[in-house]
């Protein structure tokens, strides 16, 4: 129990700059004592006294403002930040080193007995309001966006936005500024990174390098015939080259003010 209560301590310095001395953590952050408190209430679940189980997490409830039903299944190292509104339904089941901030809902869409609540693998990071809501998996080391409502399952190293939530990145290679950044800091503020680009803006990029293959190919043709043949001219083409707006992932924005913007060059 004290090597649990040590390890708990240390992820909180792990994963909060504003955590400044072990004292300061032991009384000042609700969700390390809901998760205390929902150790005792799983216990008294797991042996049969239901009620007392209900009353211990409702009693950590009115103290911290978190709501974990005593039946959910909860692994090594989870932070809640903040964590007022945080509810966690009877059947969730939350990996290692999870974080969660303030307003998020793990619950459930059924009546039915059962599973009905999301599974949550390891290192997931849910960002503030986020609800995930069902009895699907959100994969090992995935992010979703705050304010998300995520109603399907989420890939491994996926990162998920909007409502309903949709993919915005997939798990690949990290950025070297990214790879700094997370060795640093150990996580993701919020399920975002300064690395997530514009989708749209990465749809326009991934058209104007399919225009320039193109376009490298017609050229190549052109010589090729021209070779065969002097009285067929050679052509040279100028090479698209993606608006800024698309390149600095300003699409978004551009789109909701209802700027207009010139025609690419060609």
């Amino acid at each position: 129990m004290l090597s649990r209560i040590r390890e708990d301590i240390r992820s909180v310095f792990a994963r909060d700059p504003a955590a400044r001395s072990v004292w300061e953590v032991l009384t000042c952050y609700p969700g390390l004592h809901a998760v205390w408190g929902h150790r005792v209430s799983h216990w008294l679940w797991l042996r049969g006294l239901r009620w007392l189980a209900r009353l211990n997490s409702h009693i950590a409830r009115w103290l911290t403002g978190i709501e974990i039903h005593p039946g959910a299944r909860i692994g090594h190292r989870l932070f809640i930040d903040h964590g007022m509104g945080v509810v966690i339904g009877e059947t969730a089941e939350i990996g290692d080193d999870v974080t969660l901030y303030h307003g998020v809902t793990l619950g459930g869409v059924s009546w039915n007995k059962g599973k009905r609540h999301p599974t949550l693998g390891n290192n997931v990071v849910v960002g503030a309001g986020a609800k995930i809501l069902g009895p699907f998996t959100v994969g090992e080391g995935a992010r979703v966006g705050s304010n998300s409502v995520v109603v399907k399952e989420v890939p491994p190293g996926a990162t998920v936005v909007g409502i309903p939530a949709r993919i915005v990145a997939e798990n690949r290679e990290p950025s070297q500024a990214f790879a700094a950044a997370a060795k640093k800091l150990g996580f993701d503020a919020y399920g975002l990174t300064r690395d997530m680009t514009d989708p749209v803006a990465n749809a326009f990029a991934g058209l104007a390098e399919h225009i320039d293959q193109l376009d490298e190919r017609l050229v190549q043709v052109c010589k090729f015939l021209h070779q065969m043949d002097a009285r067929m001219p050679e052509m040279e083409l100028s090479k698209y080259e993606l608006p800024d707006f698309c390149r600095e992932g300003k699409v978004l924005d551009s789109l909701a003010s209802g700027e207009s913007r010139p025609p690419p060059k060609s």
